[in-house]
């Protein structure tokens, strides 16, 4: 667990070691967590709080930047080890927290119910007087830090983004895109935009993405994954990303084989990306690391395809 000016990052363990974060926030011995991973990421986030000094009666707060299940899925388990604790979600997500059994039914369609119980665990619904709904500006008070809420669509519309200003930096969940580590060069990080299914906007996410940038944050801190500065210089690739991954997806339109063509054709964009950015292991080593966020940006593409053409 790496710490700076009172942020703690902890690796959930979702899928692979760097993969997917969730925060602790500590001030003036009070905690505040965002993002929580899945229900097996719960010991690492209360192994976190041991190692910051602080016990879970210690935890004010748990901020979820969306409701995705990589994001979200350990909340319920979560709250209930933290007795003081109040779950911060966007309106559109609270009611999912409060009563998750829409969303467990909407995964299980796709997944099957014995994998979202071998990947997430199965989710267990919070207390409706423990869930705070945040609106655009909510702002959380932990003890005395404040911690700005911005209502940050484009990759869900119950998506929020955390800004810190006592560190200058914002917690983005997945709005400022990927930057996985290993993919860093001489360069700095590598990034790329994340869609995912099913309300992917590229509309918004391009006004999402300035409207952080506006705040000139030091740092962004991604749950996929970490800390990462040169936040301009980031912003403008993502642009240019989305634009591309938008114009592949009309260039696709109705081929019968569109999904396999998004794959291979997002495989290629990111591949040359990375090459011009330094990073010298090759488009089959790109897509072995890279193969389920290929797929996702696939399939949230094509929803938004067919979306747009109703």
């Amino acid at each position: 667990m790496t710490t700076t000016q009172g942020i703690h990052t902890i690796d959930t363990g979702f899928v692979r070691p760097q993969f997917d974060a969730a925060y602790l926030i500590v001030e003036n011995g009070r905690g505040a967590f965002i993002d929580c991973g899945t229900n097996h990421s719960v010991p690492r986030m209360l192994a976190a709080l041991d190692q910051a000094g602080i016990t879970p009666s210690g935890v004010d707060w748990l901020i979820l930047t969306h409701v995705h299940l990589d994001h979200a899925g350990g909340a319920g388990e979560l709250i209930a080890q933290l007795p003081n604790a109040k779950l911060v979600v966007h309106p559109r997500g609270a009611r999912h927290m409060i009563d998750p059994s829409a969303l467990w039914a909407g995964a299980s369609a796709v997944y099957g119910e014995a994998v979202m119980e071998t990947t997430y665990g199965r989710l267990r619904p919070i207390p409706a007087e423990r869930v705070i709904e945040a609106p655009d500006g909510h702002v959380v008070d932990l003890a005395g830090r404040p911690l700005l809420c911005i209502d940050t669509p484009g990759h869900a519309r119950h998506h929020l983004t955390v800004y810190d200003a006592r560190a200058n930096v914002c917690f983005t969940g997945d709005v400022f895109g990927l930057s996985y580590r290993e993919f860093d060069t001489e360069n700095g990080p590598f990034i790329l935009p994340t869609t995912s299914p099913v309300q992917f906007d590229p509309d918004a996410l391009h006004a999402s993405i300035e409207r952080l940038v506006v705040l000139q944050p030091s740092a962004m801190y991604l749950t996929h994954y970490n800390r990462v500065e040169n936040v301009a210089r980031l912003a403008a690739e993502l642009h240019v990303q989305i634009d591309a991954m938008v114009a592949l997806a009309l260039e696709a339109g109705d081929d019968p084989d569109r999904h396999a063509r998004l794959v291979d054709d997002l495989t290629g964009l990111y591949a040359a990306r990375a090459h011009a950015h330094g990073w010298t292991q090759g488009r089959a080593a790109l897509e072995q690391r890279l193969h389920m966020d290929i797929e996702l940006n696939a399939q949230g593409l094509e929803v938004w395809l067919d979306s747009a053409a109703r």
